[in-house]
């Protein structure tokens, strides 16, 4: 496994791979990684001949009062979970090699960022987009892998791919779980078993939309406000959102009908948690 830590080297290596006629998946992550991350990466080893991860904790998506500084970056960790699950190239740059001393040119996404976590979260959609388009015209992957998790984030990337016309395709890979149902993030090492087995409810909530709509019930109204009942067990759980929306367009829905997403977005102490289910509302 190789260490990139510049643009230069890692394009070296990635044209040296395709020109073996191999070709290029790629897993963007800001590192802490988990068995998520790992899933993204099997899938990547499984679909393409040749692996680059970037760690990059990148400072343009955070908010002055969120969590950059804080953010665990286990790089030693990271590298060895890199090695055992076959990655080709691990691109580590600093922030001032992909930023360069200022940057002045970012990417937007109209209307898919303004809905969800981009009420609560001004500019961190430009930071994830802008990031994700430098870093896809470095590594010049065929293949890029995200998570579900990030339903949102996922949604805009694919939209700029298609805007802009990049040479690539965007694989969108099932959220992984823990026991309780929690969806696994970076993020859950800042709870404590009590507040771990509060954010269960998040998943418990979904899991009440997806039984609500199989029941026949397409009222978004009543089903958000079983699913805000349950979320509101736990005193702990400070709830952002939780919303209903069309799964292309991510507007909010009175209606459930055709692709759906349910999404909630919870603070529970210093973590703010994010989870989603796709549902195919069958018309009645």
């Amino acid at each position: 496994m190789e260490i990139a830590n510049t643009i230069q080297s890692v394009r070296t290596l990635t044209k040296a791979a395709r020109n073996q006629g191999r070709n290029i998946g790629f897993v963007p992550t800001m590192g802490a990684l988990h068995i998520g991350h790992i899933c993204l990466i099997e899938s990547a080893n499984q679909q393409t001949d040749f692996v680059v991860v970037s760690i990059f904790v990148n400072p343009t998506q955070f908010a002055p009062d969120e969590d950059f500084e804080k953010y665990p970056r286990p790089f030693e960790n990271d590298l060895k979970i890199c090695r055992e699950n076959g990655v080709d190239v691990v691109f580590a740059p600093t922030t001032e090699e992909l930023y360069g001393d200022e940057n002045l040119t970012w990417v937007n996404v109209q209307k898919l960022t303004e809905p969800l976590c981009g009420r609560f979260r001004p500019g961190h959609f430009q930071g994830v987009i802008t990031v994700c388009a430098k870093l896809f015209n470095i590594v010049a992957p065929d293949i890029a892998f995200f998570g579900q998790k990030d339903a949102q984030q996922a949604i805009v990337i694919k939209r700029m791919v298609v805007d802009l016309n990049m040479p690539l395709e965007i694989v969108i890979c099932p959220t992984v779980r823990e026991e309780n149902g929690l969806a696994v993030s970076s993020r859950n090492k800042y709870l404590t078993a009590q507040q771990k087995e509060n954010a269960a409810l998040i998943f418990k909530s979904l899991q009440k939309c997806r039984e609500l709509i199989d029941s026949g019930l397409v009222d978004t109204r009543k089903i958000i406000a079983q699913m805000r009942k349950i979320l509101n067990q736990a005193p702990s759980i400070n709830i952002e959102y939780v919303s209903i929306v069309d799964a292309e367009t991510l507007q909010a829905l009175d209606t459930a009908a055709g692709a759906v997403l349910a999404a909630v977005a919870v603070r529970i102490g210093q973590a703010r948690l994010i989870d989603n289910i796709l549902l195919d509302v069958s018309k009645k």
